[in-house]
């Protein structure tokens, strides 16, 4: 009798595990960009604020860094935020420190 429980005792959990992938729902496909943009148009570059690293972060600073990067919206990034990881193309992110000075300045 204990001969015809061992290979019972052994399947049951590999038919559970099984049973637990085929109940599995596939992953949702990731959702558009609410903000398409057209090729060449709105496209972030930070190359040319990189020298604005280490200024006070301020609304006057934003208006400059969104006009010079070519992004068409703003994140600022407050220390000790956490950020969502979309990429957009057409976003420039600023973090800055305790005493609102600019660490770091990318796009996406």
């Amino acid at each position: 009798m204990m001969h015809r429980l061992v290979p019972v005792a052994l399947a049951a959990p590999a038919a559970l595990a099984a049973a637990g992938c085929a109940m599995a729902e596939p992953a949702p496909a990731p959702a558009p960009n609410p903000n398409p943009v057209e090729p060449g148009q709105m496209v972030c570059d930070a190359g040319p604020v990189q020298n604005l690293v280490g200024e006070k972060a301020t609304p006057e600073i934003g208006e400059r860094i969104l006009s010079e990067t070519g992004a068409r919206t703003l994140r600022w990034g407050p220390p000790r935020s956490a950020w969502t990881m979309d990429y957009r193309v057409d976003r420039v992110n600023v973090r800055y420190d305790d005493d609102m000075v600019i660490e770091a300045i990318t796009c996406g």
